[in-house]
């Protein structure tokens, strides 16, 4: 029996032609997407597409469409082997990230894909990343999905998604995961590393949990960040969760004003997260003195989670505890791949 993809096409670079009378980009009807990309009928597989209507630029992709992703996918799950998703490169480790949090039981593969030039254009990288994102889509072994995760492919690597982010805005390679090797790679064959590939605990069924609390801000720290900035920010309204980026392994400001401020902010129960600036590595609280305040005031390390997978497990997060031990415990812990637990790090 042949096997099933489904293709859903939220947007972005990859779904873009030239317009030969403006020389402008302008999104193409999905369903011509074959006459671009004719190599798509030697697949020996069943396709079909689903697209946003209209279009969704990645800039302008939030939790409404992350929940628009994910009904899609519910919906068809029993239907299809595997899922395509096409997204614009800007806000993608957001959207996979979130992805993967919201499909709970996920045994099949979801896979993000696009390009850094549109697919009508003659050095286009999005025909090879569209055909080998549909080609793992559709890979089984033993009757079972390969990839049983929420994943990107991009510049001949595949990627978890939650460990991803996007690192240029030139490259082709323009997707990393700084703190996880790649899944697989796509040469001449595709290695995959059967090591690192997630599955979901025995027992766990599927379902799409769409509710996320948008209530999160992030705030960057840097010399000279003023205190007014950070009392600003803490006192938003209804805010629950602050994402605070960092200075190397979890640095932070030691200034009494900086840290009252903080304190005030953790009194009145707003969770504070802590992610490093870096580009590798982790969190480690309490390794220098300017972050063992950190500790004591009860903010909590991300590990090595991407600031948008930290993001987007907190949206998850929040409507799911009653407690900020609760909270606490689901950040600390591993839902879906998205961190190294720190006994391992160390």
């Amino acid at each position: 029996m042949k096997r099933s993809v489904l293709l859903i096409y939220t947007g972005g670079t990859i779904g873009m032609v030239e317009d030969a009378a403006t020389r402008t980009l302008q999104p193409f009807l999905f369903e011509e997407l074959t006459k671009q990309v004719s190599e798509l009928q030697r697949f020996d597989l069943s396709m079909e597409s689903v697209s946003f209507d209209p279009p969704v630029d990645s800039s302008n992709m939030g939790i409404r469409e992350w929940q628009q992703i994910a009904q899609t996918i519910e919906e068809h799950y029993h239907q299809y082997d595997g899922f395509v998703v096409l997204h614009g490169t800007d806000t993608m480790a957001y959207s996979a990230s979130a992805l993967s949090f919201m499909l709970q039981g996920l045994r099949k593969p979801v896979i993000f894909t696009g390009s850094q030039l549109p697919i009508g254009v003659l050095r286009t990288d999005g025909k090879e990343n569209l055909i080998t994102a549909i080609q793992l889509a559709a890979m089984e072994a033993g009757g079972n999905s390969v990839i049983q995760e929420v994943a990107i492919y991009f510049g001949s690597s595949l990627y978890r998604g939650n460990r991803t982010h996007k690192h240029s805005t030139e490259d082709f390679d323009a997707i990393q995961s700084p703190n996880l090797s790649p899944l697989a790679e796509a040469g001449i064959h595709i290695h995959f590393r059967h090591d690192l590939l997630f599955r979901a605990p025995e027992g766990m069924e599927f379902r799409a949990n769409t509710t996320l609390d948008d209530r999160v801000a992030v705030m960057k720290l840097f010399p000279g960040l003023s205190d007014q900035y950070v009392e600003a920010i803490c006192n938003l309204p209804d805010l629950q969760c602050l994402v605070m980026e960092t200075f190397g392994s979890g640095n932070a400001p030691t200034r009494p004003e900086f840290l009252r401020i903080l304190k005030e902010a953790r009194d009145r129960g707003i969770q504070i997260m802590n992610v490093t600036q870096c580009n590798e590595g982790f969190v480690e609280q309490g390794r220098y003195a300017t972050s063992h305040q950190l500790r004591d005031l009860g903010v909590i390390p991300a590990a090595d989670m991407t600031l948008e997978a930290t993001v987007a497990k907190a949206m998850y997060v929040l409507p799911r505890v009653q407690s900020d031990d609760s909270f606490e415990q689901q950040m600390l812990k591993s839902l879906r791949g998205e961190l190294t637990t720190f006994s391992a790090l160390v």
